[in-house]
């Protein structure tokens, strides 16, 4: 389903401005010009994970360590640096809360504006447009302008419009933790039915029950490499043991 083969993303940080007239007049007058030093930050490092279809893979580790970046290479937002992304199936990705809406149009508009998006047509968005909207109890707030949005609005609509059809994979990135407890609850149990429907789960959290309770294996990630992949209880413990000594 999901082939990530010696996998690397690297990101260059050595990108110098100036930004007063006083280090404009030294760079163009000094004698001895310096060259511009080059760095480079590599996120991902040798990736190699295969997920088969209907797994539920969650993936745990600090911030920084590379789970948001992984799972935009598999969704097709970054093109990785090195290596080889394969995927078969279509994929409906949860990564950044508002992606793909527009903050200056209304909960209506970015309903039909999202799911163009995510490649569903106009007659299929309006044929679902109430489940959405229902599912979602933005009700009273359709007319409002996003921007005047919450996170958890945001998640609850964005999580709606994704979810309305069951995808082949689906990529989560900390989105049910975001919202109040009850709709974190209904989430859970849509993705539930998704998952017991056959969709391939990539999930990213830092709730480590939340892993335990869902997913069938676990990827510790750490300093953009995988450090442990396996059974979900057991990676989970030892991630954690090794965040209680730090």
């Amino acid at each position: 389903m999901v082939r990530l083969t010696n996998v690397g993303m690297k990101f260059n940080l050595g990108i110098e401005k100036s930004f007063s007239f006083k280090e404009l007049f030294i760079k163009t007058f000094s004698f001895k010009k310096k060259k511009k030093k080059t760095e480079y930050f590599w996120a991902l490092k040798n990736i190699n994970l295969d997920i088969k279809k209907g797994e539920v893979i969650g993936f745990v580790g600090s911030n920084g360590a590379g789970k948001s970046t992984l799972l935009k290479v598999v969704s097709g937002v970054m093109k990785p640096s090195t290596g080889k992304v394969e995927v078969n199936g279509v994929i409906s990705p949860m990564i950044e809360l508002g992606a793909g809406f527009d903050v200056e149009l209304t909960a209506r508009e970015n309903i039909f504006l999202n799911g163009a998006v995510l490649g569903y047509s106009e007659k299929f968005i309006k044929e679902k447009y109430q489940e959405i909207v229902d599912f979602s109890e933005l009700h009273d707030f359709l007319e409002a302008p996003i921007k005047n949005f919450s996170s958890g609005m945001i998640a609850r609509l964005a999580f709606s419009i994704a979810t309305i059809v069951n995808p082949e994979i689906l990529i989560v990135d900390e989105i049910l933790s975001v919202g109040d407890i009850n709709f974190q609850e209904k989430s859970r149990k849509k993705m539930q039915e998704m998952i017991d429907g056959g969709t391939t789960v990539l999930y990213v959290s830092h709730a480590l029950d939340s892993v335990r309770s869902i997913c069938t294996r676990a990827v510790w990630l750490e300093h953009g490499e995988i450090k442990m992949i396996g059974d979900t209880n057991e990676v989970c413990e030892a991630y954690y043991k090794q965040e209680m000594k730090n």
